[in-house]
């Protein structure tokens, strides 16, 4: 399980910094029904994390997924795929990026988050986990990994959680600084915010390329084994 571990935590961590769901719930604490809506934006993420990382450990489960307690081709091929798709994804986020880091542009659906009610905001956290071109990508990747591992279901289901939780700790800090910092929250919240506007495109491309390379790294390791 630890070997497991150290394949999927990276990926967490890059689920976990995606500047745009940060920037999403801070918007949304900011709004007046923020007590009540920052809590289920991050049950909508946590659920959707969740929901596409058991639908891919359904789909490689250790009988289909390990073939001589190593990875299955197929898993070696998605990862292959996955890294690519991270790098040119990458290469066209860097190209299309504002040369002044100040003239960079939030979403427009960022604009209607005061207006959205609370069920609206749950499928917001749901899709922006579970249908994200930039997260899905990274869990889709880490469940194969443990998918694939031939560890026991119970192991598998721990490994899961355990990057569900890592890969949330990028909205579990705004919200426990909302809750419990008082006044200054709202300071502290707003200047994450303008800095992740800023620097998102920056952020995300060099994190994509890393990941990238990694993914097809593995990938190749497992393909050529």
């Amino acid at each position: 399980m630890g070997k497991v571990l150290g394949d999927v935590l990276g990926l967490a961590a890059g689920v976990a910094i995606s500047p745009l769901p940060i920037i999403a719930i801070i918007l949304i604490l900011a709004t007046p029904r923020g007590r009540l809506n920052g809590p289920l934006f991050t049950l909508g993420w946590i659920l959707g994390l969740a929901a596409l990382g058991a639908v891919m450990l359904a789909i490689a489960s250790p009988a289909g997924a390990s073939s001589h307690n190593q990875p299955a081709t197929w898993v070696g091929a998605l990862k292959l795929a996955l890294g690519v798709f991270l790098v040119l994804f990458c290469a066209r986020q860097w190209h299309r990026r504002p040369r002044d880091a100040s003239q960079a542009r939030l979403p427009k659906w960022m604009g209607a988050i005061d207006r959205l009610t609370p069920v609206k905001v749950f499928g917001l956290g749901l899709a922006l986990a579970a249908l994200n071109a930039k997260n899905a990508p990274l869990t889709i990747a880490a469940a194969a990994s443990i998918g694939s591992s031939g560890l026991p279901v119970g192991e598998q289901i721990a490994s899961l959680a355990i990057f569900v939780l890592i890969a949330t700790l990028g909205l579990l800090a705004p919200l426990g600084i909302f809750l419990l910092g008082g006044e200054r929250a709202r300071t502290t919240l707003g200047d994450w915010k303008d800095w992740a506007a800023q620097h998102n495109v920056a952020v995300m491309a060099v994190l994509f390329f890393v990941i990238g390379l990694k993914l097809i790294g593995d990938g190749i390791s497992i393909l050529t084994s």
